[in-house]
């Protein structure tokens, strides 16, 4: 089945008819100019998608109805966790995207020494919400029907204490070994750091909560392409590239 896919919040049910939120609206009905009837595909994180058939088309709303499950993801073999230093303006939606498409699982921003952006209260929620979306914008156009959790912001040393992946990297040449020494995981953990890396006294305190260092060649990589090539390594050594 062709058509646009679209974002639902709501539960999904074949059968059901749902109204679609503004934002829904505007890309489908305003955009592209859909109308009454035309086919679209749904998703709202469970793993499945949906077909759909607009109904009651306006100017400023629209509904449609849920159709049979069109496909189904599988869980994943691989479950991939990213702790992310937070980075400076559009790096970290460009992070969090990319990362979406390669089959991130969780995705934790993180805080460090040399962290250069501060977010608290409104601010935070209201970039919590826009990552969200970000996530969800990126499901959409690779095909995904799990969204990836994106947890509240912590200190990346209590997110590296509690972590309790398989295999749990940080992108350092400290004590690395090669990949092809791991047993094969189910968990992968990746700590990245910030602009300006961690300091000596961080490594030390990540390597001392399991982690292991990890380089990607000869080349310094900027922290975000550093954790998106990361992702694809570990997708072609242990997941779903392969």
């Amino acid at each position: 089945m062709s058509g646009p896919r679209t974002y639902s919040s709501s539960p999904l049910s074949s059968g059901q008819r749902i109204d679609l939120d503004d934002q829904a609206v505007a890309h489908l009905i305003r955009v592209l100019r859909m109308g009454e009837g035309d086919a679209i595909r749904l998703f709202n994180g469970d793993g499945h998608e949906y077909a759909g058939q607009l109904c009651d088309v306006q100017k400023k709303g629209a509904a449609v109805m849920v159709g049979e499950i069109l496909r189904s993801d599988a869980e994943t073999a691989l479950i991939l966790q990213l702790g992310q230093v937070v980075s400076k303006g559009d790096r970290m939606d460009f992070t969090i995207q990319k990362a979406t498409e390669l089959g991130i699982s969780d995705i934790t921003p993180l805080w460090s020494e040399r962290c250069e952006v501060r977010l608290k209260g409104e601010r935070l929620d209201k970039k919590m919400e826009h990552w969200q979306k970000v996530a969800i914008s990126a499901c959409e156009q690779s095909g995904r029907n799990r969204i990836p959790t994106i947890h509240a912001p912590q200190h990346f040393a209590d997110w590296a204490k509690d972590n309790n992946a398989d295999v749990r990297l940080l992108l350092h040449p400290h004590r690395q070994k090669p990949l092809r020494d791991y047993a094969q995981p189910t968990s992968v953990a990746l700590l990245v750091g910030p602009e300006g890396g961690f300091s000596e006294q961080e490594v030390e305190m990540a390597m001392s909560s399991g982690f292991a260092g990890l380089t990607l060649g000869p080349r310094i990589l900027r922290t975000e392409t550093a954790a998106l090539a990361a992702l694809s390594v570990f997708q072609f050594q242990w997941g779903d590239f392969s």
